[in-house]
């Protein structure tokens, strides 16, 4: 956890909402200069900063609304915290909670740098990644779709599989496979669906490569040369990451990624692990993935898994295969280095 401690002249906290943003100005003294719930607009908002626009700090906690005062802060040369939703205890454990209480809040633990610091993610590559979290999503759908036609497929006991229908070539015929019209019209939804979603997913896709290769096409590169990696996990570790040198340490990253376990520990005494959903979900998917492609046609990567599987188990060596994929992967950019087999297997 980083906290904020550089000194101000003013301290201001703000609680954001879509329509409403409560602001609270602190100066060094803690004595409060302006508190003040104003409308959401950028004008609004730096007319009532402007008597401390000298040496001022602006905060507010992650939300999915923050990116337009992020970009605003940023273009008017101010200085922009983004408070750590879930490291933010101070904000939601009080006997009272409401906006004018919490940017009052947020303002004090910036004045007393004890502002847990989120990542403040660069506008220039800020859509693109957003676009690949949708990518997903509407990839998620899609699978739901041809899970449903392969539960449907199990539930009239079909003798012959429909066999892998994600490859549009063997899905001709498969309205016919089904005798009830009732269930025909319901697979043949889940088949119009499917077509519409790899239309879509294709000119999204096309998208996010044409960006990748103008954001960093060195790294893209470089993480395609990871077995199993292919264009999609390859675009999800780049967009996800950014840029490797915000991770001061290797451990940092896994962190991050939700490679490690976190441990509760007091007095001695060890009481399980915690902060299961702090880091990116986003890249502990993407890992996990990697760490499952990695094993096709790769042998010395079988021979590998085999011996954690003997020792550790199915799912740990999984586990702990993803952790050293998210190792490798820092260490790759961190050089700029292309994956090397023989390394990753001694280490």
């Amino acid at each position: 956890m980083r906290f904020y401690t550089e000194q101000h002249k003013h301290y201001c906290g703000i609680d954001l909402h879509t329509n409403k943003m409560y602001l609270c100005i602190l100066n060094q003294e803690g004595e409060t200069l302006l508190h003040r719930n104003i409308k959401t607009e950028p004008d609004t908002f730096l007319q009532a900063i402007r008597p401390y626009r000298e040496d001022v700090v602006i905060s507010a906690e992650c939300m999915f609304s923050w990116y337009w005062v992020a970009d605003l802060c940023g273009k008017e040369n101010i200085p922009f915290i983004l408070g750590h939703a879930l490291y933010m205890r101070a904000i939601h454990g009080g006997k009272s909670k409401n906006d004018k209480i919490d940017s009052h809040k947020i303002a004090a633990l910036l004045r007393g740098g004890l502002i847990p610091m989120a990542y403040v993610y660069p506008q220039q590559m800020r859509a693109t990644r957003d676009l690949m979290r949708r990518r997903n999503h509407l990839m998620r759908k899609r699978a739901e779709l041809f899970a449903h036609t392969q539960n449907t497929a199990s539930q009239y006991n079909l003798q012959i599989p429909l066999g892998r229908i994600a490859n549009p070539q063997n899905r001709e015929g498969l309205l016919d496979r089904f005798a009830d019209p009732a269930v025909k019209l319901s697979i043949a939804a889940n088949l119009e669906m499917i077509d519409a979603y790899d239309r879509v997913l294709e000119v999204l896709e096309k998208d996010i490569i044409n960006n990748a290769k103008e954001h960093d096409p060195t790294a893209y590169a470089l993480l395609k040369t990871i077995p199993g990696v292919g264009r999609i996990i390859a675009l999800d570790l780049l967009y996800e990451i950014e840029d490797i040198n915000r991770f001061p340490r290797v451990q940092d990253f896994a962190s991050y990624c939700r490679l490690v376990k976190c441990p509760k520990e007091s007095n001695g005494k060890k009481y399980g692990t915690s902060g299961k959903k702090i880091g990116n979900a986003h890249l502990r998917w993407a890992f996990s993935q990697a760490a499952q492609l990695f094993l096709k046609s790769n042998e010395p990567g079988k021979q590998l898994y085999s011996k954690l599987t003997n020792k550790h188990g199915k799912g740990k060596a999984l586990s702990i295969l993803a952790h050293k994929l998210g190792r490798a992967v820092y260490f790759m950019l961190k050089n700029r280095e292309a994956f090397n087999m023989a390394k990753f297997l001694t280490e």
